[in-house]
């Protein structure tokens, strides 16, 4: 079905960069990331091998193509065609079998078979405005089964506002001098200038209205991530909503 013309082009907003085979060649040497800290919070969560788990944003698959070996079925998720062909030589190099790749983002992916134990999502949430990451985290709560875990790490906020400028900074002096071994301070500041980071004082009650139960969260000593557990509870926050009284 064809998308409707006002759905949110995810693929125009993930960043010219996802679509460059040599950026994406590169991409997990410059991430840097291990995916071993996230499983083991899974795993304590009850992953095992009868689990269905989807990687929202998958990229070139550190996550999934680590978890997979701990599940019965993995599936990649991913706006970008480049990282999803990246991500199944690496399943075929591993001989990995359960893993299945679709080209879908947030807004579009259509969960087939049973519901989801486990979703996870990493530094991907941010490509969508806030009026699209509250659609968007709807629609992972309906994927997921009652009690499904959802974990999310992304580009969060936990500075105030008057605050930005001092952060930013301070994030923007750290930033590596070589791009292919980190971000650059130009890719900082691209971010920061054209992307949708949020505020933890809006993702935490974006959660809670989806119906997702925050169990744990952290955020960094730079105040510029945040990592949530939550635990799909299909109990939705509903103070926002209210008619205001009459006459006004």
């Amino acid at each position: 079905m064809q998308s409707p013309r006002w759905r949110l082009d995810e693929l125009a907003h993930a960043g010219a960069e996802h679509l460059d085979a040599e950026y994406v060649a590169g991409y997990e040497r410059k991430t840097g990331y291990d995916p071993s800290g996230d499983l083991a919070t899974l795993r304590e969560f009850g992953l095992d091998q009868t689990s269905t788990l989807v990687d929202l944003g998958a990229g070139t698959g550190a996550f999934a193509l680590a978890a997979a070996p701990f599940c019965r079925r993995v599936v990649a998720v991913d706006v970008s065609a480049r990282m999803l062909t990246v991500l199944k030589a690496h399943a075929t190099q591993r001989g990995i079998s359960n893993l299945e790749c679709v080209q879908a983002g947030f807004l579009t992916y259509a969960h087939q078979g049973e519901p989801a134990d486990f979703i996870c999502s990493r530094h991907a949430l941010h490509h969508l405005p806030d009026f699209w990451k509250a659609v968007a985290l709807a629609r992972v709560a309906a994927m997921l089964r009652p009690a499904g875990v959802f974990r999310l790490r992304d580009l969060v906020s936990s500075f105030d506002p008057c605050e930005a400028d001092r952060v930013l900074e301070d994030w923007f002096a750290r930033a590596s001098h070589r791009p292919e071994v980190g971000w650059t301070r130009a890719e900082l500041e691209t971010h920061v200038r054209d992307e949708h980071s949020t505020f933890t004082w809006l993702l935490t009650p974006m959660l809670e209205r989806a119906g997702l139960k925050i169990q744990a969260m952290e955020c960094s000593a730079s105040q510029i991530y945040a990592t949530y557990t939550c635990v799909k509870t299909g109990e939705r926050f509903e103070g926002l909503d209210r008619d205001p009284p009459e006459g006004r």
